[in-house]
């Protein structure tokens, strides 16, 4: 057996067989809460999954990845880090704080989990795009002050990309809300991936360059 032509065959099956790393899609983690799981609504019709569907429409390689928890807390979402951060991890995207907010937790803890997920996503060496959320009016004005200030204030600590509001263009409105008033329908969730869009193409270009 010529086992010099049989190695030279196996280098080219490998050669013709490997995947480059440009044909990998970017990964990118969606981690959040109701808002990002698309509660009440169609598979299709959730933010992580038209939010892909936009950015392949607009030629990105990208896997968004559902890491939406309905009820879920920046505790919640410091504790299941690890476990929604894979090692194929691209970038993040960071949407919690809602449900801290409409249960009126301390802001100090709000911020303090808030400080450690991205002091973690930023060790991982991973760019992130930070989603703001704001205060309800019922809670005060200075429960809202201190909360709306959260999402600023650490994404310029942290050198995070940030989209101020989450819900812009969205809240307050029942034509673009389940009949909770809290939850978009598909329609809300359209205008807020169109408000989001140009962010997340800034954090795909972010994502390349550390590849």
């Amino acid at each position: 057996m010529n086992f010099q032509a049989l190695g030279g065959v196996f280098v080219v099956l490998a050669v013709l067989f490997a995947v480059p790393a440009s044909a990998i899609p970017l990964k990118i983690v969606a981690l959040g809460d109701s808002l990002t799981a698309g509660y009440g609504l169609a598979p299709a019709d959730g933010f992580a999954e038209k939010l892909e569907k936009a950015l392949k429409s607009r030629g990105h390689d990208v896997e968004i990845v559902n890491a939406g928890v309905s009820g879920d807390t920046t505790s919640g979402g410091l504790a299941r880090l690890d476990w929604a951060l894979g090692s194929d991890t691209d970038a993040v995207i960071i949407e919690l704080g809602a449900n801290d907010m409409l249960r009126g937790l301390p802001v100090q803890n709000i911020r303090d989990n808030l400080d450690a997920i991205l002091r973690q996503v930023q060790a991982r060496g991973l760019p992130v795009v930070l989603a703001g959320m704001r205060a309800a009016p019922n809670l005060g004005v200075e429960y809202g002050k201190a909360f709306d200030a959260i999402f600023p204030e650490l994404a310029e600590k942290y050198g995070a990309l940030f989209y101020p509001f989450f819900l812009e263009g969205v809240a307050g409105s029942a034509a673009l809300n389940q009949a909770d008033g809290i939850h978009p329908q598909a329609a809300g969730v359209d205008i807020i991936v169109r408000g989001i869009l140009p962010v997340v193409e800034t954090l795909i270009t972010a994502a390349k360059a550390t590849q």
